[in-house]
């Protein structure tokens, strides 16, 4: 994500018994929902990150300011698949739009959530998710020959 700095290879995520989205362990890494869609697939492909930790920001500290038309490239084997932002919203952890980033979609789409709002010190977490869409832009490029590997 060239507008926030994020270049960060993909962890593969899985849900706890709750069915909530489990964020990656590494507070440095992004990662899949891997009971989805891949990127690129047909549907919305959901990526997470965490927005901080204790030593400071983490993998998506910057999702939040992301705007329409940002670029977002996910890399998929040899290939960049980019993707545009279409908007965001924050929404609090218990009306979270469940159907509206995990719904079926026509093309492939992005779903970027992180944390957000205020934090509840209490509970140890923040109130809210920060959620990006996202559309696939066109076909995706090869990388370049440097790149592939």
């Amino acid at each position: 994500m060239p507008r926030i700095g994020v270049d960060s290879p993909l962890a593969v995520l899985g849900l706890d018994r709750a069915g909530a989205l489990v964020p990656p362990a590494d507070f440095a890494l992004a990662g899949w929902y891997g009971g989805g869609p891949a990127p690129g697939d047909p549907g919305p492909a959901v990526l997470a990150g965490h927005l901080d930790s204790r030593a400071g920001p983490a993998v998506f500290a910057r999702l939040g300011e992301l705007r329409p038309g940002d670029r977002v490239e996910v890399r998929r084997g040899d290939r960049w698949l980019p993707f545009r932002v279409t908007g965001s919203l924050r929404v609090a952890k218990d009306r979270f739009p469940t159907t509206r980033v995990y719904g079926p979609t026509p093309g492939p789409e992005l779903r970027l959530v992180t944390c957000g709002g205020d934090f509840d010190r209490r509970r140890a977490h923040y109130r809210d998710n920060v959620v990006v869409f996202a559309v696939a832009e066109s076909p995706a490029d090869p990388l370049p020959s440097s790149a592939a590997g």
